[in-house]
């Protein structure tokens, strides 16, 4: 049987052939590239010349391409584009890949090979990314047990093995959870206070899934948000924050308490192999903050200053719901619906005034401006690049020279087989080989506000900062420059690979970006200038609560990660412990945050959801030097292009920042943004 997956890709600019791929190429072309992959380790660690440089680090990065194109494909469409099959699939191909990760880190002979470079590292004269390359390889050698005994080993790839199948199944609970709950509204009535275009919405999605003449929400944040931000019925409030909250939390088959302990346990029992005291010490070696203790200290600091704010803010918002609606036991499903209901008070502006300015298309098209303004960017849409779904976009990016730069993919709306929230990520990355620049391939993936039978997508001002964050994070890729995939686009440090996302997210609150793209869809009015400066006055309007919400999954995820978890029997109590010093709402029955955790428990963020306001001191550093030079000034542009997006992870995050900065962040900077100094 022919599998495109193992042939060249004989597609524009040899983007993946999706139109061309069955599931069951799946897994005959991991397990084929893995083969390839395996014989040349063999290559590297039979050959009897002396190991250099070039014939063991170099070579060993460059091992297995294939299968790691094959592999980014099938989880991109898992999270993307999943079915039951592929998740039967991912539980077959998670294992091939750890175990085949395992053999090339466990590897004795390898080990060797790299052992004898690194000892000649100060002698090798080494470039700055060959140097680090040399440096990641060795580190990632040791971090994953090459110094360990045999038998401690079989112990490690036993664990990795448990803990790749535990991430897989508690990603596929909270999307099973997700999708599993639907609030039907049959009267009209208790969608009062609901915008128009909301409840439209609810309607279309009710006659899709056949069930006549009434409204459906559901978990998806496109249908969730609206209801808790405008919703006036407050029992269908309560019913959908405790649906939410409660997500394999209710002792069903999705039911994800065993999991989170288990996967807890199973990292901390991995670190303590390798010689650490917890899974937060290991991972925090290979970062910016270097250890728990600074992590800790980093958001006790933090948490300080905002507390305060946060707890003048509720009171605020406790004392108006009293005033407009007589409620006595204020809960946290009254909160976004009296705040949203202040804030218009107090700024005359809320969504559904701004809604009808950001529509997708004219926000997308602000977007390719703005890329265009600071970095000399063109997207130009190319429809013969397959797509894996209808409703994905593909564009040919070029630069300032009109010179081909990458492939951007972008997917907006929420349907079945798409995992919550939104991301970026590379079907194919970015390196400099025998002298050819091999281009990225970088896509996001989003749940916007899908567009009605009588409107187009008209997004909030919240989608709209997602989409310039996760674009933040594609020009990390497309603009990467590196010649080693490893080091290059967002392979960097965790605390580090927000800034470039976050750093996008100010130049929403611009005049100067919102007069490019915000106008009205239907009148084409531009943004009307009191409009903006509401936007921008109301920026900081409860930033206190929103900092401390931060704050308390930072320290949550610290306290699963930076302690010995084996005694938690309880997932619930140990949260509530942990959120104590947090807590602004009083404590619910049935609901728990960590069993949805997806970012520490099925992402990369486990000890590192910290990294978020850790990079908010960066980028408000960052653009504080943008405004001082003007938000479209090329040259600071160009500095920022120059070390901080093509760069990747070549060189130390911090050389890199005060290379573009000239100087180390001052944390005063995110303060003063945020109006809590």
């Amino acid at each position: 049987m022919h599998n495109p997956l193992l042939a060249p890709f004989k597609t524009p600019f040899e983007t993946v052939p999706f139109t061309e791929i069955e599931t069951a190429h799946f897994l005959p072309a991991i397990k084929a590239s893995l083969e390839e992959a395996r014989t040349q380790i063999s290559e590297i660690r039979s050959q009897a010349a002396a190991p250099t440089f070039a014939n063991t680090v170099e070579a060993l990065e460059y091992v297995g391409e294939r299968s790691e194109i094959i592999s980014s494909v099938f989880f991109n469409l898992n999270h993307a584009e999943t079915s039951p099959e592929l998740q039967q699939l991912a539980k077959e191909i998670s294992p091939l890949l750890t175990e085949f990760n395992n053999d090339i880190l466990l590897d004795e002979v390898l080990f060797e090979r790299i052992k004898v470079v690194y000892a000649q590292k100060d002698t090798l004269e080494l470039g700055k990314e060959e140097m680090m390359l040399l440096e990641k390889k060795y580190k990632s050698f040791v971090r994953n047990g090459a110094n360990l005994a045999d038998e401690q080993k079989e112990a490690l790839r036993a664990i990795d093995q448990e803990l790749a199948q535990l991430s897989l199944q508690f990603g596929d609970n909270v999307l099973a959870e997700t999708n599993a709950f639907q609030l039907i509204i049959e009267e009209e009535d208790d969608l009062e206070g609901l915008p128009e275009g909301i409840i439209e919405a609810a309607a279309d999605l009710a006659t899709l899934k056949g069930l006549g003449d009434v409204w459906v929400f559901t978990l998806a944040y496109p249908s969730y948000i609206p209801l808790m931000t405008y919703a006036q019925n407050r029992d269908l409030r309560k019913q959908m924050s405790m649906a939410f909250a409660s997500k394999c939390f209710k002792g069903n088959a999705f039911d994800n308490q065993e999991t989170v302990k288990k996967i807890t346990e199973l990292r901390h029992r991995r670190a303590n192999l390798l010689g650490y005291s917890t899974h937060a010490h290991f991972v925090l070696e290979e970062r910016m903050a270097q250890s728990p203790e600074k992590v800790k200290q980093f958001l006790e600091e933090l948490l300080a200053k905002a507390m305060p704010a946060a707890e003048r803010e509720l009171a605020e918002i406790k004392a108006y719901a009293k005033k407009t609606d007589g409620i006595e036991d204020f809960q946290r499903w009254d909160f976004s619906y009296y705040s949203e209901k202040l804030r218009k008070e107090k700024f005359q502006i809320d969504d559904e005034i701004l809604k009808p300015y950001f529509e997708l298309n004219q926000v997308q098209a602000g977007i390719f401006e703005v890329a265009r303004r600071l970095y000399g960017l063109t997207f130009i849409e190319n429809n013969d690049i397959p797509k894996y779904h209808p409703e994905v976009l593909t564009y040919e990016v070029r630069d300032r020279n009109n010179e081909h730069l990458a492939v951007f993919y972008a997917d907006f709306f929420p349907r079945d087989g798409k995992k919550p929230g939104a991301w970026m990520t590379s079907f194919k990355g970015q390196k400099i080989k025998e002298g050819k620049n091999i281009r990225p391939h970088v896509s996001i993936v989003c749940n916007f506000s899908k567009p009605t039978s009588s409107k187009p997508s008209l997004l909030t001002l919240n989608e709209v900062l997602t989409f310039f964050h996760e674009f933040g994070h594609a020009l990390h890729g497309m603009l990467a420059n590196t010649h080693y995939e490893s080091l290059s686009g967002t392979s960097v440090f965790w605390d580090f690979v927000e800034l470039p996302s976050q750093i996008m997210e100010n130049w929403v609150y611009e005049k100067e970006t919102l007069d490019i793209f915000a106008k009205h869809y239907h009148s084409e009015e531009v943004l009307p200038a009191e409009l903006i400066q509401k936007i921008k006055e109301s920026s900081n309007f409860m930033e206190g609560y929103q900092t401390v919400r931060q704050l308390s999954f930072a320290l949550l995820d610290m306290l699963w990660h930076g302690q010995n978890p084996m005694g938690i029997t309880s997932v619930g109590d140990f949260e509530k412990e942990a959120m104590k010093n947090t807590r602004l709402f009083p404590e619910v029955a049935g609901t728990n945050m960590s069993v949805s955790f997806a970012h520490i428990f099925q992402g990369g963020y486990s000890a590192g959801y910290y990294s978020y306001k850790w990079a908010e001191v960066l980028d408000a550093d960052a653009f504080a030097y943008f405004q001082e030079e003007g938000i479209f000034n090329e040259e600071i542009a160009q500095r920022f292009q120059e070390h901080i997006l093509s760069k990747g992870g070549s060189e130390p995050p911090m050389d890199l920042y005060k290379k573009f900065r000239g100087k180390a962040p001052e944390p005063e900077a995110l303060l003063r943004r945020g109006g809590l100094l």
